[in-house]
């Protein structure tokens, strides 16, 4: 009885220890939608405001929110792990992480790569350069996440897509997608610049770290290959995995383990 008990407090002393990073919920501000929104901060439990700490950015998928992947163990570990800083962004309701064109209360490129990179700096002790920066999504945050850092290569220094909606054209009623840039048969165009797919021009070579993760069962696993494919063929370095898996959120617990572990090893790069 008395190993019983001494087992047991030794378990919950490691539980503690392991998951010992401290998790915040905050209240940022957009100017740009004249709107509070709300984000998860999680910081090393030796959190020193004398050191300055790189930064994950973690974007949610559709109809998801802020206070998703804090429940993923792995992302509550990695701040204590690998002594960063992990940011969990709101993307609002089907957002797709676009200024959008129709709707100007969907301004979420502008809050994520701006304002909120702006007020995570001010208030915590972070490297402030795309160095110091990754961003990385599931689902629709997954699209979010290349799209953003494509985009903004002078923010982020790395990404990462997990069963990500990385071209979204073979789905046009789908996700409130038309809701955002209007419907594809009226503005083609719009669909053609702003998915994934089509701006892999825009990547420098040699520049942004890449990590691309889909599983076969997936229904984004074809896009995904697809994007693995155009990558290849214009010879931007990423790493691509592919294992059994759908759309879910055991399938995303697993994943965030790499895609934390492949930021991790690029903030060590002098």
């Amino acid at each position: 009885m008395k190993l019983r008990t001494l087992l047991f407090f030794i378990s919950i002393f490691a539980f503690a220890q392991v998951n010992a990073s401290k998790v915040d919920t905050v209240e940022t501000h957009s100017t740009a939608m004249n709107k509070t929104i709300k984000a998860v901060i999680i910081t090393p439990d030796k959190y020193d405001k004398n050191k300055q700490y790189p930064v994950v950015y973690l974007l949610h998928g559709y109809s998801g929110n802020y206070a998703d992947w804090p429940k993923a163990e792995a992302v509550r570990q990695a701040p204590d792990l690998y002594n960063m800083i992990i940011v969990c962004a709101d993307g609002g309701f089907g957002s797709w992480y676009w200024d959008s064109p129709v709707d100007p209360s969907y301004k979420y490129e502008t809050y994520i790569s701006k304002e909120l990179v702006q007020w995570v700096d001010e208030r915590y002790s972070t490297i402030k350069s795309a160095k110091g920066r990754a961003i990385a999504g599931l689902s629709m945050g997954g699209h979010g996440a290349l799209y953003l850092a494509i985009k903004h290569p002078d923010v982020f220094g790395a990404t990462g897509s997990m069963s990500g909606g990385v071209d979204f054209r073979p789905f046009p009623n789908n996700w409130e997608i038309a809701k955002r840039l209007g419907k594809y048969a009226a503005y083609p165009e719009r669909w053609e610049q702003n998915t994934v797919i089509n701006m892999l021009h825009l990547i420098e070579p040699k520049t942004l770290k890449i990590i691309i993760d889909c599983g076969t069962e997936d229904f984004f696993y074809e896009v995904n290959q697809k994007l693995h494919e155009a990558l290849l063929y214009r010879n931007i370095q990423h790493d691509y995995i592919v294992r059994p898996g759908a759309h879910n959120w055991p399938y995303w617990e697993n994943a965030v383990k790499y895609q934390l572990l492949f930021f991790h090893n690029f903030f060590q790069q002098k």
